[in-house]
């Protein structure tokens, strides 16, 4: 399976390049769907509350015959009626009736080969034009799927230079789609360090980290750029859904298909 290589300034070669082997991987948004939630676990961190918070209180049941809730009170005189109720949850002071546990567990574990399939198949989608188009991206319909661009491209070492790339490659729509698709979140994430939502664009795939172009590209809103060895089912399918518009470096393919040689390393 081949395809065309577009040039820095958005026009088509006339060499091309042969595509791993993984972009014929069966589609599978299932098993994606269980790989992203998976990893979305990873990310967690163990929470509780101290396991005496609440309990480190003498209290004392006044038993039947008193005129009083048989509740957990504070020691001490039994002849104030009024005595302070603790200890349980609906006292003042008292322990939370449910609360979060560290010992709970909070990653959610996958098969290796589970998971291997799930980033193949996250792959495949990128070069299907429809399920691409499915996610909300805006693309000229003239474009190839996947999108390859010549080397070049990471040498580019200014945000306006791969802003004007991705103007070149027919999506200027996207960026716009994404800089006033932002807004204010809803709720209290506000004041928690995520009051904006922006909705996700477009993955710049390259083939080092190194390069330029990954600190050119990070900049520009609902931008991702990564490396190959770094992809991930969450990257490549975010919210579980896969097909999310990817452009891959003719570099970025080449080690593509040494990372998913026979065996799967």
């Amino acid at each position: 399976m081949n395809t065309k290589i577009y040039s820095i300034k958005g026009k088509k070669l006339s060499e091309t390049i042969e595509l791993p082997e993984v972009f014929q991987t069966q589609l599978r948004p299932d098993i994606i769907k269980r790989a992203v939630l998976a990893e979305q676990t990873w990310k967690r961190q163990p929470k509780g509350v101290s396991p005496m918070a609440g309990k480190s209180v003498a209290v004392e049941n006044w038993g039947p015959g008193r005129g009083a809730a048989r509740v957990p009170r504070i020691k001490g005189s039994r002849t104030h009626s009024a005595q302070r109720t603790a200890f349980i949850p609906q006292a003042r002071g008292g322990h939370r009736a449910h609360p979060p546990r560290a010992e709970k567990k909070i990653i959610e574990k996958i098969n290796r080969k589970e998971h291997l399939i799930a980033l193949k198949s996250a792959i495949a989608y990128t070069a299907q034009k429809e399920s691409v188009g499915q996610r909300g991206h805006r693309f000229d319909d003239k474009t190839d799927f996947p999108i390859v661009i010549e080397s070049k491209a990471e040498e580019l070492a200014k945000t306006q230079e791969v802003v004007t790339l991705l103007d070149n490659l027919g999506l200027s729509l996207e960026l716009l789609r994404v800089k006033f698709g932002k807004n204010v979140r809803p709720g209290k994430g506000k004041g928690r360090g995520r009051k904006y939502k922006v909705p996700v664009g477009p993955l710049i795939v390259v083939s080092n980290s190194e390069c330029s172009l990954v600190k050119a590209g990070r900049n520009i809103l609902g931008t991702n750029v990564v490396t190959v060895n770094k992809l991930t089912t969450e990257l490549l399918a975010p919210g579980t859904q896969p097909g999310r518009l990817t452009i891959w470096t003719e570099d970025a393919i080449k080690s593509l298909n040494e990372r998913f040689i026979s065996g799967d390393k």
